[in-house]
């Protein structure tokens, strides 16, 4: 057996299908494909500056995960999903961000946590300052909530959480860089949440922070959940115009 450190390095073709399943899982999460549509590999190569050899890769290992699927002679399509699926997605979701949470807040935040949580959170509370979403914060906006749950679980101490919480985003549309930045209501009140959890994280109140986070999934949950029954062209066009930044 070849010791690790004497392994040979990736090839440019591994790396480069790496990048490219990275980049297209989150095109794929982002909401930016439609249910059922057709993936053109011209186009994509071009898009993500690869030959055919690693996209093909990279499209094969994102089928295996779930999120496309492969017809013979026709080539790959977004996977459809229910809103079934999403309901189902975004409760899974829910209890391992709540169990993140409770874990985290159990074992208490180092002075370092603490302090990136309250940074991000203010950094929020600048952002909603002028009483709306403005379109050119919704990135900056976006990378902060990210953010904020990402620490939240990475401080929970334990790593299943964070890939199968990662799993459960597979599920388009459920992933935390969804926002749907057209009603401020919605969005004041999410990130009042996120001030809320950061009290309880705060106080080590774990079974306070397990409730309020899963509140606050499940709520979005319902909220996209419940758009996508009601006009399911105009959900999925605005999720894709808020990770694309088009307005």
């Amino acid at each position: 057996m070849t010791p690790l450190d004497q392994a040979p390095a990736p090839t440019a073709d591994v790396t480069s299908a790496d990048a490219a399943a990275t980049a297209i899982r989150e095109m794929i999460l982002e909401g930016r494909f439609a249910p059922g549509e057709r993936l053109h590999q011209d186009q994509l190569a071009e898009i993500l500056g690869v030959s055919r050899t690693p996209l093909r890769t990279a499209l094969a290992r994102l089928a295996q995960d779930g999120l496309i699927d492969y017809e013979p002679n026709r080539g790959y399509r977004i996977r459809r999903f229910l809103v079934a699926d999403i309901r189902q997605a975004f409760t899974v979701r829910a209890n391992l961000e709540g169990l993140a949470c409770r874990l985290a807040a159990e074992a208490g935040l180092n002075k370092a946590q603490l302090a990136r949580m309250e940074a991000l959170v203010d950094e929020g509370d600048a952002i909603l300052s002028v009483g709306r979403l403005d379109p050119d914060q919704l990135p900056s906006y976006r990378r902060m909530n990210v953010e904020f749950h990402e620490t939240i679980i990475g401080a929970a101490g334990n790593r299943w959480i964070g890939r199968f919480v990662h799993q459960s985003h597979n599920v388009p549309l459920v992933s935390d860089r969804v926002i749907l930045w057209d009603d401020f209501g919605v969005i004041h009140r999410s990130h009042d949440d996120h001030r809320r959890i950061l009290k309880a994280l705060g106080d080590r109140d774990g079974t306070r922070a397990q409730n309020l986070m899963s509140e606050h999934v499940i709520f979005a949950g319902q909220l996209l959940a419940d758009r996508l029954e009601a006009d399911p062209e105009a959900a999925l066009r605005q999720a894709s115009q808020a990770q694309a930044g088009h307005f």
